[in-house]
């Protein structure tokens, strides 16, 4: 019993030894081992966007640099997996979301990780509404009028998504069945070119993260007719809900979080959510999120770890009722 604990102690304390970073600060003369923050989707997207704000505010904390690693394909699944297969000492981060942590189970057989035994919540990063958007000289003024012209040609009307299973795709689905239509899906590999074909007008519209649209909101090329928060984003006031749309108590956002690889100790766990929580509360991160129309979410480790068992069942019934299948 003596000689196991002993073990177990020895692999904690390298793991510890690992993540140079742990107790380092700027003044630091000998710099560890970068941490390696995997974004599992294209650059361009909510997911990439705020982990490229988080990421220069750990490093200044940590004193070690941060370097964001876009690892798309799957849903998210590949740079997902790749994060669960790492060493579990700190230097490996996922960017997850609800896409890669809730969606995902329900859609992909083989997933290759198991979203609440693969890893440790370090951090509820941000929550992100999603903006129902059509390029600016659509005909369509509010979310009713989208309805409305979906009903008289069922099929017709097209929306984009990153790709089969992504939040943008499942949180379009969740809209369908409450709103009773159907539109034809147009996967695309990334947030990017997604809204890239809305404002070309090769496609009606999409539902997707703020960031991802809100400065084409503001220059006007898009037209944002909803958003899928409880309440109106506070950067696009003019904006209705979906529930006040004619939809009570519809909700579909997104949301995003840092975990690390199952067994990562409790110690740079703590450490890592702290300097996240702290980032979060720099006036110039919170400036940078509310101008992406994302709302901070600090808080414990624990705390997000509930939010992703939460959401996995929920998620799970949309995919079923909705029958998404990945690529």
């Amino acid at each position: 019993m003596t000689s196991c604990f002993a073990a177990l102690r020895r692999r904690h304390l390298l793991a510890l030894a690992g993540a140079g970073w742990l107790g380092a600060g700027p003044a630091r003369a000998q710099a560890p081992r970068p941490i390696r923050l995997v974004v599992p989707f294209t650059p361009g997207g909510s997911t990439d966007i705020l982990a490229r704000a988080l990421a220069p505010k750990l490093a200044a904390a940590l004193g070690v640099n941060v370097l964001v690693d876009n690892k798309p394909g799957a849903g998210g699944s590949l740079g997902a997996s790749e994060v669960a297969k790492a060493a579990a000492d700190g230097n490996t981060l996922l960017m997850g979301h609800i896409g890669t942590l809730a969606v995902n189970p329900a859609i992909y057989p083989k997933l290759g990780y198991d979203p609440l035994t693969s890893f440790v919540p370090v951090a509820y990063v941000a929550r992100v509404p999603n903006v129902l958007v059509v390029k600016a000289d659509a005909p369509w003024k509010s979310l009713k009028d989208l309805v409305a012209a979906a009903r008289a040609r069922p099929g017709s009307l097209t929306y984009s998504s990153g790709g089969n299973g992504s939040a943008a795709h499942i949180g379009f689905e969740a809209l369908k069945l409450r709103t009773q239509v159907f539109m034809t899906h147009i996967p695309y590999r990334g947030t990017a070119p997604s809204v890239t074909d809305v404002l070309a007008g090769q496609v009606d519209c999409t539902f997707t993260g703020s960031p991802a649209v809100i400065g084409h909101i503001r220059s006007g090329r898009l037209r944002a007719l909803a958003v899928s928060s409880a309440q109106r984003l506070p950067s696009l006031p003019d904006v209705p809900t979906v529930a006040e749309s004619g939809h009570a108590g519809f909700e579909a956002d997104q949301w995003y979080g840092l975990v690390a690889p199952a067994g990562t100790p409790a110690a740079l766990v703590a450490r890592l959510n702290a300097e996240v929580n702290k980032a979060l509360a720099l006036p110039d991160v919170a400036q940078q999120l509310a101008v992406e129309g994302a709302v901070p979410a600090p808080g414990t480790p624990q705390a997000f770890a509930a939010l992703i068992r939460k959401e996995i069942p929920r998620w799970a019934e949309v995919a079923r009722a909705a029958n998404v299948k990945p690529d």
